[in-house]
């Protein structure tokens, strides 16, 4: 926390970490450099890869990008698949091929999100060339949409989008560990398609909002307005929080308390338990909520998220370009 308000702040500690950014940018240099070069060979897969990822550490909003994604191109009937890293899962093998029945500590509770919600055919594994392959011996695909791994460059990709965020941005604009950068802004030149998540966009930049539906019961599934729940206590264990509980208040609601976890944070039920009192309901994030289904409370609810590209001109133009790697 201390390092995003350094990043975000523009304050002059980061001072002290930039040597090391040196050290990282030019570590990210020769890694680049050498799969251009031919040194390290890239694996080409049998089937197009679209990559979905971000140039800053911290939530951009890149998975609800991946499942508005495989909505709308399974929507044209292209077969599409996911590949994730399972960022927070530990499984005793990989891949791991993920269903609804896949425990959230094993895959992650990205994967577990982006397959109750779509169904869609996906593959977790540390290594991407091992998950796409997995799908593919068992799923007749026509593309592969990859969650994160933009910086993963033994991999062939064939159609690269980035996710900002649009309030946010790239704070003080350097790379890690003094900034939040991955990579150097420059690299928005080299991609195909920037989504800007929030705030104004600039130039080609795609625009995108997150909305909110019906709060759903953890246990029952009930789905209700939001403004039928009692008294909140909103907690969100995700990349930004804050984007989660202003969404909330920006409709008119404002929690009781608000109460921020770290990403992919591992909740306990006696933990949350105690959050609330007498009528009060908890309100979490679709992400969280994964995690906290087999020890809910009827008083939880969740909030699910979707992305929607408010230039609808823009959205046909990024699918039609995608649909085209598969002709």
């Amino acid at each position: 926390m201390v390092s995003k308000y350094i990043w975000n702040k523009n304050l002059p500690l980061w001072l002290l970490l930039w040597p090391f950014s040196l050290i990282y940018e030019f570590t990210i240099w020769i890694i680049r450099l050498s799969f251009n070069c031919g040194w390290f060979k890239k694996w080409q897969a049998p089937c197009p890869i679209v990559i979905v990822g971000n140039i800053t550490v911290g939530g951009s909003g890149k998975t609800p990008m991946v499942i508005w994604l495989v909505q709308q191109l399974k929507a044209r009937g292209l077969n599409v698949g996911v590949v994730s890293r399972g960022y927070k899962g530990k499984s005793n093998y990989y891949p791991v091929l993920v269903t609804n029945e896949t425990p959230v500590n094993q895959a992650g509770d990205e994967a577990i999100l982006i397959v109750q919600r779509t169904q869609v055919a996906l593959a977790v594994a540390p290594n991407r060339r091992l998950a796409i392959e997995a799908l593919l011996d068992v799923y007749d695909l026509d593309l592969i949409i990859m969650d994160d791994g933009l910086q993963h460059y033994a991999l062939q990709r064939d159609f690269e989008i980035i996710v900002i965020d649009g309030i946010r941005r790239f704070g003080n604009g350097w790379l890690l560990p003094s900034g939040p950068m991955r990579e150097r802004i420059s690299r928005l030149n080299e991609v195909d398609a920037v989504i800007i998540n929030g705030g104004k966009r600039q130039n080609s930049e795609i625009g995108m909002t997150l909305q909110f539906g019906l709060a759903v019961n953890l246990l029952t599934g009930q789905t209700v307005p939001i403004k039928q729940l009692s008294t909140i206590i909103a907690i969100a264990g995700i990349g930004n929080p804050q984007r989660f509980f202003n969404m909330i208040k920006n409709h008119g609601i404002t929690p009781k308390v608000e109460i921020s976890f770290e990403d992919h944070y591992n909740y306990d039920s006696t933990e949350l338990y105690n959050l609330t009192q007498n009528n009060e309901s908890l309100l979490m994030t679709e992400k969280d909520a994964v995690k906290c289904r087999s020890f809910a409370y009827p008083h939880w609810w969740y909030l699910p998220v979707y992305a929607c590209i408010y230039d609808g001109n823009k959205a046909t133009d990024l699918l039609d370009n995608i649909s085209k790697l598969c002709v």
